[in-house]
């Protein structure tokens, strides 16, 4: 027998003799968004025993309108996450963009079309969030500043901008129909949504192909997985981070756009918690915050579980403190389910 089929054998039977533990890492470490589906289905399949109404189509269309915003957020955050950073700014600038947008469309309902142009307020909107996005970008690797830090200051400052050059609220009938575009609802078979659900699903889809299938995508990977290497590998790195932090920042604007069609009502003190509701539905969605590993729509489902929880919750009467609890027990399970599977063998 050949030294080459001696080793192969004994290869051969050191893998099968891998323990379940072993293989169950294996797996997650390849399809890190299996563990976030199969808690999604056991949670539903839970909560449908508190509550005969929790499987119903509605209010499965109920918890879709419900993420919408969050799961538009966190495909900006998945991104940054994606590449061993955060954002703890992204609630701010989704907020700044959606003022931004409605302040500068704003009218009056005595006076027709006396606000700036929609095609100029909305590409406008788009725009804030982007240079919000650019300015952590430049923070981050022009200055070399940690992401935590950078998006931790940022947040103070975008939000007290926010404040204070969009004093007030902009109610429905001082803004152009479009920017309530994405609050009007759809039929699809026995699920009503709105048009907001269907366009963050169309963001995901995008951005799934853009990581999958791209070169920028394979370098946002390469960056979070290892920087050295991927610098040795001729990967420029500062470009890619540059490029995710502005793209990040453009989903943000855009989840204004859903912010707005959802509440009918552009207001500073919408989505507070928007950035945490971010992280968390990253997180649970099985992107690793050392970077480097997690799918896209990982997230999304993420997003969903976070609300199947508040609502299954909310069905059985349980008290919002103790639902409070449960997400963060669910947060805290799930980044100790990430460390597990990075001891799994490559």
């Amino acid at each position: 027998m050949s030294q080459e089929t001696t080793n192969y054998d004994a290869a051969s039977e050191f893998q099968d003799r891998a323990t379940f533990s072993q293989k169950m890492q294996a797996v997650l470490h390849k399809y890190p968004w299996l563990s976030s589906t199969m808690v999604l289905v056991v949670a539903s399949i839970t909560f449908s025993f508190f509550n005969e109404n929790f499987l119903t189509p509605s209010n499965f269309s109920l918890i879709l309108q419900q993420v919408a915003i969050v799961g538009a957020v966190a495909t900006g955050q998945t991104l940054i996450i994606l590449t061993a950073g955060i954002d703890l700014s992204c609630g701010a600038i989704a907020i700044f963009s959606s003022m931004a947008m409605a302040k500068l469309a704003q009218g009056t309902p005595a006076v027709e079309g006396d606000g700036l142009s929609i095609w100029i307020a909305f590409p406008a909107g788009l725009l804030v969030g982007m240079l919000a996005g650019a300015i952590n970008g430049a923070l981050v690797t022009k200055v070399k500043l940690p992401p935590f830090i950078v998006t931790l200051g940022t947040f103070n400052i975008f939000l007290a901008l926010t404040l204070t050059f969009t004093k007030g609220t902009v109610p429905a009938n001082e803004m152009p129909p479009f920017l309530l575009t994405l609050g009007h609802y759809v039929n699809l078979g026995p699920f009503r949504v709105t048009t907001g659900v269907l366009f963050m699903i169309a963001m995901y889809i995008v951005l799934a192909f853009a990581l999958r299938y791209t070169a920028w995508g394979r370098h946002v990977y390469a960056v979070g997985d290892d920087i050295d290497a991927a610098r040795l590998a001729g990967i420029s790195v500062n470009r890619v981070l540059m490029s995710v932090y502005v793209v990040a920042g453009l989903t943000f604007a855009l989840a204004a756009w859903i912010v707005i069609g959802r509440v009918t009502v552009a207001s500073p003190n919408t989505g507070g918690d928007l950035n945490l509701d971010a992280i968390t539905a990253v997180v649970i969605g099985g992107t690793s915050l050392f970077g480097g590993r997690g799918t896209i729509f990982g997230s999304l489902i993420g997003a969903v579980i976070v609300g199947v929880f508040r609502n299954g919750l909310t069905l059985a009467g349980v008290d919002l403190y103790f639902q409070l609890m449960a997400i963060g027990i669910l947060i805290i399970f799930a980044v100790s389910v990430d460390q597990w599977i990075r001891k799994a063998r490559k």
